[in-house]
C-alpha cells in the first residue's frame, strides 16, 4: 500500500512546519471577514497557528496575523482562539 503525503504547513507565530491538522487556521474571506476554519476549507486567504497559547501570544505581540492575511485581525479573533484551546 502506498504511503500518503502528509501536507505541512508552517505556524506564522513560531514559523514550524508541522502537519496541517496540528495546526488552527485563520481565514480572511473576500469581504475581509476573519473567521477560525475548523474545517481547513473555507475559501479565503488562511494562515495557520499551533494549538498553543505560547504560539497565540507570540501571534499577538508580532501581529502575525494581521501581517499574513493582509487585515486588521481584532483581539476578539484571539479570544476566540484561546476559547477553542480550552
Amino acid at each position: 500500500m502506498k504511503n500518503r503525503k502528509i501536507p505541512m504547513r508552517k505556524c506564522v507565530a513560531c514559523q514550524e512546519m508541522k502537519p496541517k491538522k496540528e495546526l488552527v487556521r485563520v481565514v480572511r474571506s473576500k469581504e475581509g471577514e476573519i473567521a477560525i476554519d475548523p474545517t481547513g476549507k473555507m475559501n479565503g486567504r488562511g494562515a495557520y497557528l499551533c494549538n498553543s497559547e505560547e504560539c497565540f501570544k507570540l501571534a499577538r505581540k508580532k501581529n502575525a496575523l494581521s501581517a499574513h492575511l493582509k487585515a486588521e485581525v481584532t483581539d476578539d479573533v484571539y479570544l476566540h482562539l484561546e476559547e477553542l484551546r480550552s
